[in-house]
């Protein structure tokens, strides 16, 4: 028998939606205090049908068990502007008790051999429905601006070469990957000239941060 999607995809949707509000309001409450937040911004998706139905042949996927055998159904997105910022942020997710996170891949101090590097943490959601609590994965990609830059395009170049790069191509992309990379370790490097000149650029989002910085220049 087959599946219907539009069912067996409403409480990824729901979780999808109702996670976003919730990384988005971590942000807005480090804003409204005048502190710096690690989240630039936030985005979310649920898997198209077609790449489910993709994944689950190449994966070997059963469809009765794509609940607890695809993780990445429901999937967000965090971005940060530094390096640094993707640990805050992955403790942020550990201090939840709205969700469980059930696994982490670190793809930044292990890149993978493509030259991909993010974070991802699987969490268990529990999606309230008229039928009672339901529990779905998703996926939570942290990464740099850099990062996600290099891998959307990545992405889009893997659907044009279905996986298989000319071997130029790969070549490029690797070096590429690492210049991404070299970016965001130079903006580490002037991280405080960076934050500071965004203090100056919107005074009220960086109060607190300018303050203590002066407190702890007077205290020196």
């Amino acid at each position: 028998m087959e599946r219907d999607f539009d069912l067996f995809l409403a409480p990824y949707v729901q979780a999808v939606s109702e996670l976003k509000v919730k990384l988005r309001g971590i942000r807005k409450q480090y804003r409204k205090q005048g502190l710096y937040s690690p989240i630039e911004f936030v985005t979310g998706r649920v898997k198209p049908v077609e790449s489910i139905l993709n994944k689950a042949a190449l994966r070997g996927f059963s469809m009765n068990k794509l609940e607890t055998e695809m993780q990445d159904i429901a999937g967000m997105r965090i971005m940060v502007q530094f390096v640094e910022d993707i640990s805050d942020v992955v403790d942020l997710l550990r201090n939840r008790t709205d969700f469980t996170v059930v696994q982490e891949r670190d793809y930044i101090s292990n890149k993978k051999p493509s030259g991909y590097r993010s974070y991802h943490v699987i969490i268990s959601y529990p999606v309230h429905t008229i039928e009672g609590e339901v529990e779905v994965f998703a996926e939570i990609q942290i990464r740099t601006l850099a990062m996600n830059f290099w891998a959307t395009i990545e992405h889009s170049l893997n659907y044009k070469y279905h996986g298989v790069f000319p071997e130029a191509l790969k070549d490029r992309l690797e070096r590429s990957a690492e210049i991404a990379y070299l970016l965001d370790t130079e903006m580490s490097e002037i991280k405080d000239e960076i934050q500071e000149a965004q203090a100056i650029y919107d005074p009220p989002r960086w109060k607190n941060l300018r303050d203590k910085r002066n407190d702890q220049g007077e205290a020196e």
